[in-house]
């Protein structure tokens, strides 16, 4: 696992969002930060596919382009049979740290999705109404006009 799930987490949410280029800069930042080991060698070669996969999205052949990223069982499915991989000790460290990050970008999509679906809070129009009213009725203050002579 990279040092800083904080990075992480924010790399994948700027790929979500397509910020590609602040992506990569975060990306950068991790691969510094990273210890040098098999596992965080899959790892990142993860990340860096999810970034071009991002990218290039009209690929017919594409993961990413067949997933369905707003369906939550979908990715929940995906993020299963990915930690199942991860923790499948007959895989090489560096497939189980490849297939960790990918369980990881399912999990972040997964919040992502729940934060779509969860309706925003509007107030009530008659109380936007009636502060509208509110400081339209209040009195203008004066203002003093002064010359720099």
């Amino acid at each position: 696992m990279p040092p800083s799930s904080t990075f992480v987490t924010r790399f994948f949410q700027l790929v979500s969002e397509r910020q590609f280029a602040e992506a990569e800069r975060v990306l950068e930042r991790l691969k510094l930060k990273a210890q040098k080991n098999e596992r965080d060698r899959g790892y990142f070669q993860a990340l860096h596919g999810i970034l071009l996969a991002s990218k290039s999205n009209n690929d017919q052949y594409l993961f990413l382009s067949k997933v369905n990223l707003k369906d939550r069982s979908e990715l929940e499915k995906h993020r299963r049979a990915c930690m199942k991989h991860a923790r499948d000790s007959l895989h090489a460290e560096y497939d189980r740290g490849f297939f960790s990050a990918w369980a990881e970008y399912t999990r972040i999509l997964i919040k992502l999705a729940e934060g779509e679906e969860t309706p925003v809070r509007r107030e009530p129009r008659q109380t936007v109404d009636t502060e509208i009213r509110q400081v339209v009725s209040k009195e203008p203050k004066k203002t003093i006009q002064a010359t720099l002579g």
